[in-house]
């Protein structure tokens, strides 16, 4: 009866352990992306990539990311969106900014970044949540396929919305590569948390 017992304890899985409640560092600002598939809140850092999350936010107190799109879904890779409606127009958008890559942040899974064209300057409204850790997105030099890409904020709560963002069946559209074939829909960004002025 003993050895039963004992048999049981091993037999029996570990208790699930509760993923630790992120954080953001004081000072940062927090938004929460709604999209068609759920909530996603995103802790933005100013202190490393002052520049990309000014023109985020911008963008997120314009209103412009409502009604757009996640248009590009590469499974394991990335889930990228910001710039285009459901129809597939491309939205206007402001000025490219500098590109921040220098920063030090990594492309790390749960991150989220700018995307843009091969031009090192072209970053406009358009970012993308990293899937998995990926380096080669990483800063790595100074040639412009070394660059990398600048990572400004990390997923708070709401990677499993991510996540199904990117499991979503994809097809080929024109240039697109990886778009789904349901839509998945931005439908607004608020501001949950401004930074505290000093």
């Amino acid at each position: 009866m003993v050895l039963l017992a004992l048999a049981w304890l091993f037999v029996q899985p570990p208790a699930a352990q509760q993923e630790p409640t992120l954080e953001p560092a004081p000072g940062n600002p927090v938004v929460v992306m709604s999209t068609s598939l759920g909530d996603i809140t995103i802790e933005l850092f100013k202190d490393k990539a002052p520049v990309s999350v000014a023109n985020f936010l911008q963008y997120v107190a314009e209103g412009f990311y409502t009604g757009t799109i996640f248009h590009r879904v590469e499974r394991g890779f990335v889930v990228q969106g910001g710039g285009l409606t459901a129809s597939l127009e491309e939205k206007p958008t402001r000025r490219p900014i500098q590109n921040e890559a220098t920063n030090g942040l990594r492309n790390v899974r749960g991150t989220i970044a700018m995307a843009r064209r091969s031009q090192l300057r072209s970053a406009t409204s358009q970012f993308y949540f990293n899937l998995s850790d990926n380096p080669r997105l990483d800063h790595l030099g100074f040639t412009p396929s070394e660059f990398g890409y600048a990572v400004f904020g990390r997923v708070l709560s709401g990677l499993d919305v991510v996540d199904k963002i990117g499991a979503v069946p994809t097809r080929r559209s024109d240039d697109l590569d990886g778009l789904p074939v349901e839509p998945v829909t931005i439908t607004g960004v608020r501001v949950a948390q401004a930074p505290k002025q000093l």
